[in-house]
């Protein structure tokens, strides 16, 4: 399987392996809490157990988001559409300021072209990372991801 040769897959699966481990420890301790037979206890108890349910289910969503990003860049590079960015870099490899602002104007004009497009968003976040803005390219990606569950799920 080519997906486990893979660096930065192996590392999400460690990274996995060790929070859900901890996540359930952290659910063990508040059982026992809870099990305690003073009231504080049980209140401590309760309160822990928040905490491995609501990182349980951000562990989840990143992974639903992570799967579904793959699958998108599956289909555009089988279909050659992936935003590949041509411009000039800086001796890290990364765009200089001028190819990213190029590269983020042409992916704004794809978007205002078909905003209900996966694909115009996808390309927005790859845009948007060029800049340095991956708080909006996060957001874009969660967008598209959404647009095309909904896309795959109405097929």
């Amino acid at each position: 399987m080519k997906l486990l040769r893979k660096p930065a897959f192996l590392a999400a699966i460690s990274i996995t392996i060790l929070l859900s481990i901890y996540l359930g420890l952290v659910a063990q301790r508040a059982v026992l809490f809870i099990q305690s037979p003073s009231l504080a206890g049980k209140a401590m108890g309760v309160a822990l157990l928040i905490l491995p349910i609501v990182g349980a289910w951000f562990l989840l969503n990143e992974w639903r988001l992570g799967t579904t990003v793959q699958r998108m860049a599956t289909q555009l590079e089988e279909e050659g559409r992936l935003p590949v960015h041509g411009g000039e870099r800086t001796p890290a490899g990364k765009l200089t300021p001028e190819a990213a602002t190029e590269v983020y104007d042409i992916a704004v004009r794809e978007v205002e072209l078909a905003p209900d497009d996966w694909v115009a968003w996808f390309h927005m976040a790859y845009a948007y990372e060029a800049n340095s803005m991956r708080r909006d390219a996060r957001r874009s990606l969660r967008y598209a991801a959404q647009m095309y569950r909904a896309r795959e799920s109405a097929r």
